[in-house]
Parts: C-alpha cells; sequence; structure tokens
C-alpha cells in the first residue's frame, strides 16, 4: 500500500493466493501464473519478510471466485485514519472488497469510511504517497470521477493531489513507480516524462531506472530501514543500496505474471 508514511506502517492486511490463481487477470507483465503452488511460496515468503522486520501481518482466506483476490492494495485506500473504498476499475473485482472493508471497519473503529458511488472508478493501485504529497495515476482502472472522491479526502485532510497520465502499455501508477523512503521516488526511464511528478519537496528526489527494470521500480519501504525488492533488478538492487538501505529481495515471478507486484499484496494500516 502506497498512501502510508513509512513511520505508519504498523500492521498489513493480505490475503492468501486462490487455487483459481492461473485465471487472474494478466496483460502488462505476463499471461498469467503457471505454477499456483510456487506463487503460495511466493507469497507466504512475503507475508514472512515483513513480519520479520516487525510488521504485524493479517491474512484473509482466498476466495477461489476472485483469481485476483490477493491483490488487496486494489481494494481500500487508507489515509491518515480515513479509509476510501473504492469502486475497482475492473468489474470481476468488485465483488473482492466486502471481505476487506469489513476487516479494515472493525480493525479501525471510529474511523471515517468513506465509499465512492456513481460513475466514480479506482484501483488503490493508482496512488503514491511522497511525505505528504499524492500523486494518483489516470489509467484504465481509474477515471476522473474517481480522481474528483480522492481530491475530495485529500482536501479535507490537507494533502496537495498531483494527476499523472498513466501510459496505455501499464497497468497502474504503482506498477511502474514506489516510494522507498518518504524522500524518494523510483521511476522507469521511457514509460513518463522527466516533469510528471512536477517540482518536488526540498530534500527529495526521483531516482530514474532503465526502462527495462520497471517491474523493479515497484517497492515497499519499512520503517527499520529496509526495504522489500523484486529479484532480478540490478539497477534498482544497487539504487537502493547507495541511498544506504537495506534491500530484502524476493522471488515475484508468479505473482508478475498475473500483473501483480509488491506493493498490490498488501494494505497498511
Amino acid at each position: 500500500m502506497a498512501t502510508v508514511r513509512l513511520d505508519q506502517k504498523y500492521r498489513a492486511l493480505t490475503r492468501a493466493i486462490p487455487d483459481t490463481f492461473d485465471r487472474a487477470l494478466a496483460k502488462f507483465f505476463g499471461s498469467g501464473p503457471k505454477d499456483i503452488a510456487l506463487a503460495k511460496e511466493q507469497h507466504r515468503a512475503y507475508r514472512q519478510a515483513l513480519l520479520s522486520a516487525g510488521i504485524e501481518v493479517s491474512v484473509l482466506p482466498a476466495d477461489d471466485n476472485h483469481p485476483d483476490c490477493t491483490f488487496v492494495e486494489d481494494q481500500a485506500v487508507v489515509i491518515d485514519g480515513h479509509v476510501l473504498l473504492p469502486v475497482p476499475g475492473h468489474p470481476s473485482r468488485v465483488n473482492e472488497q466486502p471481505p476487506i472493508a469489513e476487516f479494515i471497519t472493525r480493525q479501525l473503529s471510529g474511523t471515517k469510511i468513506c465509499s465512492m458511488h456513481g460513475e466514480a472508478r479506482m484501483d488503490g493501485g493508482d496512488i503514491l504517497r511522497l511525505g505528504n504529497l499524492f500523486f494518483v495515476g489516470r489509467s484504465s482502472r481509474t477515471n476522473e470521477a474517481g480522481i474528483e472522491e480522492l481530491q475530495d479526502l485529500l482536501n479535507h485532510l490537507g494533502h496537495e493531489l498531483r494527476i499523472i497520465d498513466i501510459p496505455d502499455h501499464a497497468l497502474h501508477l504503482t506498477s511502474i513507480s514506489s516510494t522507498p523512503t518518504d524522500k524518494v521516488i523510483l521511476a522507469p526511464e521511457g514509460f513518463l516524462p522527466k516533469d510528471a511528478f512536477g517540482e518536488l519537496p526540498e530534500g527529495s528526489s526521483i531516482k530514474w531506472m532503465p526502462a527495462e527494470e520497471v517491474y523493479g521500480c515497484n517497492t515497499i519501504g519499512l520503517p527499520n530501514g529496509q526495504v522489500l525488492v523484486a529479484e532480478g533488478y540490478p539497477t534498482v538492487l544497487k539504487t537502493i543500496e547507495e541511498i544506504g538501505l537495506k534491500p530484502i529481495v524476493l522471488d515475484m515471478s508468479q505473482i508478475r505474471e498475473a500483473d501483480g507486484s509488491l506493493t498490490c499484496c498488501s494494505i497498511f494500516f
């Protein structure tokens, strides 16, 4: 989940890989998972990495009726004690949300819960936070009406929102970028204009990675200085080390085949 600062990452919600994972939507990074047993092992290792970093991890059971259900990031947006429940941009994913909404409502009792309505559509994977500056991807899954509802919430919280147009050959904003710290953005060359993020706060920077390492640009920074990084992206790995962070490298090959990345698999709260 890319909408919480490092110091807000105490707990994470995940959801198990369904036996129907080979039917997950796939268009951008892969053609669909082929080895479900391996996918489940990779997801277990992902959860263990979070646990080892001191994160309290909850696991919802899989739902075989929803092959993409493990990608919980898209189903709820948690920002500073507020929760926005978007309407996912792909119709097949709408009914994944109720168990996630129920869990978050129960865990965060007293929290303000907002739901999208009408024609508004948004995947949580289109939102990126850098400190208290937010970016949203206008994509095939997130439309203008959805962005307007997110803007209303951020106006209430006093945060700035900037819109970035996602190219047709990318799924989400977090599919092609991440913030391993509250001051650093990783993004691939050739996917976004160099001025896409605008002028950043003092002390913040963008690290541009080779286009062929686009998948590796999705990372998860953790409060203890560790960063979860997908295996196989040497420039990303070197960059993480150069900025003084400790990479925890995970095999995400089968998750990638379903167009999923590291941030897709958790909601921090």
